[in-house]
């Protein structure tokens, strides 16, 4: 016996496209229809079948962007999603935390494993504008899950060495460009630039070089 504490049906819609919720309702009704596990569905499985079918032609008429169409098929489809909802609590109710038998429902159990945080993506300098005299404008890439972000400079060494001393720039978001003071015009510097997430800092980008006005 495959049993499973806390089955919970898969009963997202909000980004399911519409011919997708016909296939899964359609899936439930026929796997529920005759089903000894689930024998007294709180939808009358034929109406529903009914209703699945309006919906699907609904779909179909909707294409050519007819206002009633579009009208008549998000009704319907709002009124399916209520439907699935009702049956899959009654599957999951019912089921006896067995997963075989909750799968005979018809319903996709919906995941209960976690995913773990992962590394913050590094970023990426898009671009060092001059600002006021002794200062740079710093525009970086945006990265998913950034809590901030982080800007640093250094002076470039006689033939194009690395530089040896850094100074960092916190800041918060993308939105603006990272303002970089306290630089002597005439002088090359290194522009580096790196991503804070939940485990910590990503690597440092590759240096972009440019000469203080």
């Amino acid at each position: 016996m495959a049993t499973v504490k806390n089955i919970r049906a898969l009963i997202g819609f909000s980004n399911v496209a519409d011919a997708d919720v016909v296939q899964r309702g359609t899936a439930v009704q026929t796997n529920m229809t005759g089903n000894s596990n689930f024998p007294n569905p709180p939808v009358d499985l034929n109406d529903f079948k009914s209703k699945l079918d309006a919906f699907a032609a609904a779909i179909a008429d909707a294409k050519d962007g007819g206002k009633k169409a579009i009208t008549l098929r998000d009704h319907l489809g709002g009124e399916i999603v209520r439907l699935m909802k009702l049956l899959a609590f009654y599957a999951e109710l019912n089921c006896k935390e067995d997963m075989n038998i909750f799968l005979t429902s018809g319903f996709t159990p919906r995941s209960t494993t976690r995913t773990p945080p992962q590394p913050v993506a590094p970023t990426t300098v898009l671009s060092v504008d001059q600002g006021e005299s002794g200062s740079f404008k710093v525009w970086m890439q945006a990265v998913r899950r950034a809590k901030n972000y982080q800007v640093r400079k250094g002076q470039v060494g006689v033939g194009g060495a690395t530089p040896t001393s850094w100074d960092i720039v916190t800041v918060p978001n993308t939105k603006n460009p990272a303002v970089i003071t306290g630089l002597t015009p005439g002088t090359t510097y290194a522009i580096q630039v790196r991503a804070y997430g939940t485990l910590g800092y990503s690597e440092w980008s590759d240096s972009s070089v440019r000469m203080a006005l």
